[in-house]
């Protein structure tokens, strides 16, 4: 059979398609597409003199020399905030005056000649840099260790025993004097800020001590308890931080309690850190007061800014957190 003699009708029946509803069609604008081959020039930074990019209402009222001086007057952590406002405040907080300035004032103790070698070798000549990197201890607010233990209660009649939670906390303010206040009450975060201070009463309970910060991160402190029998407390932390230059945390390494002479103490001229100089961790020098070590009480410190006194979350009852992890 020739393929001739074969006829197929191929013919559609478009009428079929007649009760189908008619569709339309939108084709998606795609403008990234007139880009492909042209060179696009980056936005140049401010330092560049090439270009000046259109600056905010704010940065054409305000001189850069204003704006420098108002630097000046802010603390390193608020420098940091306003160095993420935008690229101009960032360049300006990065200016190596500022931050030579806080390094200085931070370690007055060491001496400027000290701190310009240090920076020299240690930094590469970055003050900033050596904010960051050096261990410091902040003195924007009180570093606080919240405590808890149970504590069981009296059986009364025919009723089982009670358990309590009982919460307490040790503060520490330091100054870059070499002092520091100590004050160990159950008050909150918001109530204890109130008094820790120098001119604090009898009745505060705060206490004054010396310390001595190495370059290690770790931190010695001595203190005097007043009373019929003076005890000595010396304390070893180490200095640390949750995130680069942060040094919010304080971990409790040993807590020593100790007895002094009174004729000793009595003579002596210096600190209550260069007193204890070389003593061993089980010397007294009163025999009525034996040295301990503590093993209680040992929960890290954590750092608390005093414009955060009062919202932090350590001002919670034992009801809604009966324990705290400071990370």
């Amino acid at each position: 059979m020739a393929s001739s003699d074969i006829s197929v009708d191929i013919r559609l029946d478009f009428n079929a398609f007649d009760h189908l509803p008619s569709m339309r069609y939108i084709a998606t604008d795609r403008p990234w597409l007139k880009l492909y081959g042209i060179r696009v020039q980056p936005v140049p930074a401010f330092t560049s003199l090439s270009c000046k990019p259109d600056l905010a209402l704010i940065h054409r009222c305000l001189p850069d020399e204003l704006l420098f001086e108002i630097f000046t007057r802010m603390s390193p952590y608020t420098l940091g905030r306003a160095a993420c406002v935008c690229r101009k405040w960032k360049y300006t907080a990065r200016n190596p005056t500022l931050w030579r300035v806080a390094c200085l004032k931070t370690w007055q103790r060491s001496g400027m000649e000290a701190n310009y070698r240090m920076v020299r070798s240690l930094y590469d000549s970055s003050w900033r840099r050596m904010w960051l990197q050096r261990p410091r201890i902040r003195n924007d607010g009180l570093y606080v260790s919240r405590n808890t233990y149970i504590h069981t209660g009296v059986t009364e009649w025919r009723f089982k025993k009670t358990v309590n939670v009982v919460c307490y906390y040790r503060y520490l303010r330091f100054f870059p004097s070499g002092k520091f206040l100590y004050k160990i009450s159950p008050d909150k975060v918001k109530d204890a800020v109130k008094c820790m201070h120098f001119r604090a009463s009898k009745n505060d309970c705060v206490f004054k001590g010396d310390y001595v910060l190495s370059e290690d991160g770790h931190i010695e402190l001595a203190l005097l308890y007043p009373g019929h029998r003076y005890t000595l407390v010396r304390m070893c932390l180490r200095l640390r931080g949750t995130t680069i230059g942060a040094n919010n945390r304080l971990d409790v390494l040993k807590i020593l309690t100790t007895g002094v002479n009174a004729t000793e103490l009595r003579n002596w001229k210096g600190s209550i850190l260069e007193l204890v100089d070389g003593w061993e961790e089980d010397e007294t020098h009163d025999p009525d007061v034996p040295a301990i070590s503590h093993s209680r009480g040992l929960a890290p410190f954590v750092f608390v800014p005093y414009e955060e006194a009062d919202t932090s979350v350590l001002n919670l009852p034992v009801e809604k957190m009966d324990y705290f992890v400071p990370g």
